[in-house]
């Protein structure tokens, strides 16, 4: 049982006796891994209903965090064009026309904190209130435009100055700027990756201790077995190895029972969030893992289920290793 290279058939000199034991002690290495991978998921196939439950709490405590990272990431896309817009609207008076607007708009272009300056003219004001907001007719009973001109300014360096000297602006009846709105915004997708963090080492310890314990219980199953090995002088890598990879198909499962969770999740909500969305007239669509997410999820799933079962197997073989060795 011992992981010993094996000795030279026949006497040869040294140069080629090393070479051949080293190949034979590495074949040894390769071959009880390769049982170990084999034998562990036997053992998972031959006990379904705990090995389901296993996996199914485990699988739980990975999605929930995985979850809310999904909808964090969802929820950052869908404010993407909020948080990246720092347009400031600029609402001229009423006296002022279009050739007037033109000049103001060609003044502020040359500001050196001035990214740009688009002019919406009130009739342009007019056919986008039309085509949105379907109030054709409350508008044509309107008679007279009511609209004033507007300038769209896109800052250069710091809006927050920018905007307070629009407002100093005479032609300016009122400034719109959302910098405050979107600094909360920030804030709570801050808070929400913070949130997110903390549940996923919460709900991953969760995880570890669940498979933790399984393997200590296959352990305990096979306690006599354990204490024959240890006799014969199987090293503790012999003994340990074929629960290392039990708690790595743990793992496995556990993750990918995770992804299709969420996933059937995803489908569910697909439909009602894409019907939310077009009555706001967009085309915002939910998304889910990229394939790089969905390899670094199960290698993480598999880490921990390898990582479980190698706390829970080094804590039983210093317990019960033989006196004197």
């Amino acid at each position: 049982m011992s992981e010993q290279p094996a000795a030279p058939a026949s006497p040869s000199p040294t140069a080629s006796a090393a070479p051949a034991g080293a190949r034979s002690g590495l074949g040894t290495w390769g071959d009880h891994h390769l049982y170990s991978f084999f034998s562990s998921l036997g053992r998972v196939f031959r006990r379904p209903w705990a090995t389901a439950l296993t996996i199914g709490v485990m699988a739980v405590a990975l999605a929930l965090p995985m979850g809310l990272w999904l909808v964090l990431d969802n929820v950052s896309r869908l404010s993407g064009s909020v948080q990246e817009s720092r347009e400031i609207g600029v609402f001229l008076q009423q006296d002022i026309d279009e050739a007037a607007a033109g000049r103001l708009a060609d003044s502020l272009r040359g500001r050196a904190d001035v990214a740009s300056v688009e002019l919406r003219t009130p009739q342009q004001g007019l056919e986008e209130l039309r085509a949105r907001g379907g109030l054709g007719e409350a508008i044509d009973a309107v008679g007279e435009n009511p609209l004033p001109s507007l300038l769209v300014v896109i800052p250069e360096g710091d809006e927050m100055a920018l905007a307070g000297a629009l407002r100093e602006l005479p032609q300016a009846a009122l400034v719109q700027h959302d910098a405050e709105w979107r600094q909360r915004l920030d804030d709570w997708l801050g808070f929400g990756e913070r949130l997110v963090l903390v549940l996923g080492v919460l709900l991953g310890l969760g995880a570890l201790l669940v498979v933790g314990n399984t393997v200590r219980l296959d352990i305990q199953a096979r306690r006599e077995e354990i204490g024959v090995l240890q006799l014969l002088g199987a090293t503790d890598g012999f003994i340990r190895r074929p629960f290392l990879y039990l708690g790595a198909w743990y793992g496995l499962g556990a993750g990918a029972l995770a992804l299709g969770l969420l996933a059937i999740t995803g489908l569910a909500l697909r439909a009602p969030v894409a019907e939310l969305a077009a009555s706001y007239g967009s085309g915002f669509a939910l998304r889910g893992f990229s394939p790089l997410h969905l390899l670094v999820v199960l290698a993480g799933s598999i880490a921990l289920g390898w990582i479980g079962a190698s706390v829970v197997t080094g804590h039983f073989l210093r317990q019960t290793r033989p006196a004197g060795s």
